[in-house]
């Protein structure tokens, strides 16, 4: 049998076509490779994107927070719907301390929301502002609540529980301890006065949650 010899031609056009099939996988080996980082990069921008979302709220014993960064202050927003003048408003609560932290501090009771409180704070807390910020901040929450908050200082426990009685003092540790039907010592620590009064109102929270 005679062998045919390939034409030069022939040749060429082999050439040509093993030279464009290895450039047609180099370039689907490169888009793959795109592909491939595209779809990583996406992932990765959700995962961030879920993370970043996440950290700014969190929910705490079935109350919603937001963190609120205000310069460098981080605040710890929730809220929750009050009636004025017929109107259904909402009222946003804006703490200095992280709720799951405060869980450390002592409550040895339970929250008992009465119309009326009385509120003595005679002893003096400072602490740098703190002492004004959580005391102002303190009644007005529970005003928003509904209970109107009262200052006397010849005032005691009402053992019929008529009203609350909350006083905040100077302690060994920080903690709350119920001893009436609602009275209420908050006992204050190395100027731990925010620790101890947010402590008091993120337990009150907790408890108007469950009744919304």
């Amino acid at each position: 049998m005679v062998k045919r010899k390939k034409k030069p031609e022939q040749k060429k056009t082999k050439k040509k076509l093993k030279k464009g099939k290895k450039k047609q996988i180099r370039e689907n080996k490169i888009l793959r490779n795109v592909i491939f980082g595209i779809i990583v990069l996406v992932i990765f921008v959700l995962i961030f994107s879920f993370l970043i979302n996440s950290s700014k709220s969190f929910e705490y014993e079935g109350v919603k927070f937001n963190v609120v960064k205000a310069g460098e202050i981080i605040f710890y927003q929730t809220s929750f719907p009050l009636i004025d003048d017929g109107r259904e408003l909402t009222y946003n609560v804006y703490l200095r301390k992280d709720p799951r932290v405060l869980k450390d501090v002592d409550f040895d009771g339970e929250v008992n929301l009465l119309e009326m409180m009385v509120l003595d704070n005679t002893e003096s807390f400072v602490c740098g502002g703190d002492g004004g910020i959580a005391t102002i901040n303190f009644q007005q929450i529970l005003m928003a609540l509904g209970t109107t908050v009262i200052k006397d200082p010849d005032a005691s426990c009402d053992s019929q529980g008529r009203f609350m009685f909350v006083k905040i003092q100077p302690g060994e540790e920080t903690g709350i301890k119920q001893f009436g039907p609602a009275c209420y010592e908050i006992n204050i620590k190395d100027c731990e006065i925010l620790d101890g009064t947010e402590r008091f109102l993120v337990e009150t929270l907790i408890e108007l949650n469950k009744l919304i």
